[in-house]
């Protein structure tokens, strides 16, 4: 594999400065991820104006940590678990809750059926049996939600991806195993 360096604070490319601005007003320090993605400006500007635009979407905070939870307990990014652990706590879950959604045991079936969707795009590349639809449908979601469920999917498996190629050091507190 690669070696790769995180960028330092005094390599910051102007493109950037507005994105690192954020992150600091937001997490008080440029994320090393992010700033690894950041060796390319337009792959960190472009990632963080569509994730900020699935604000928009069907899922709330909340909801979307616990799925981005799953995306990256599936994706085995060890990177994504210790920042959405710390994010999806912030948002109300227990670290007990975090641990029962990524095992996919969290007791309410919203969840059970949310985590077997998510797993079927990461197994079968995009594709859900028509009954596990219709399971997720019934929940009171339609299309948009199975739309922006998977654009979330996506938001996720790029950060679990990047990490995954790059092996950078986690500068949160490590998820705990399950």
């Amino acid at each position: 594999m690669a070696h790769f360096e995180v960028p330092k604070y005094e390599q910051e490319p102007a493109a950037l400065h507005e994105t690192y601005e954020a992150f600091r007003v937001i997490l008080g320090f440029v994320p090393n991820l992010y700033a690894t993605i950041g060796y390319s400006a337009n792959a960190l500007n472009s990632y963080t104006r569509f994730t900020a635009e699935q604000n928009k979407g069907t899922f709330h905070g909340k909801d979307r940590e616990a799925i981005f939870l799953i995306v990256s307990q599936l994706n085995g990014c060890h990177y994504c678990l210790a920042s959405h652990t710390q994010s999806a706590i912030r948002n109300k879950w227990t670290e007990e809750d975090t641990l029962m959604l990524r095992k996919g045991t969290y007791p309410e079936n919203k969840w059970l059926v949310i985590y077997r969707v998510i797993k079927s795009i990461l197994d079968h590349k995009g594709q859900v049996k028509e009954e596990l639809l219709e399971e997720f449908y019934h929940l009171g979601y339609t299309e948009v939600a199975i739309m922006d469920l998977l654009a979330l999917v996506m938001v996720m498996s790029f950060t679990n991806y990047a990490y995954r190629m790059t092996d950078i050091p986690i500068d949160f507190p490590l998820a705990k195993e399950i």
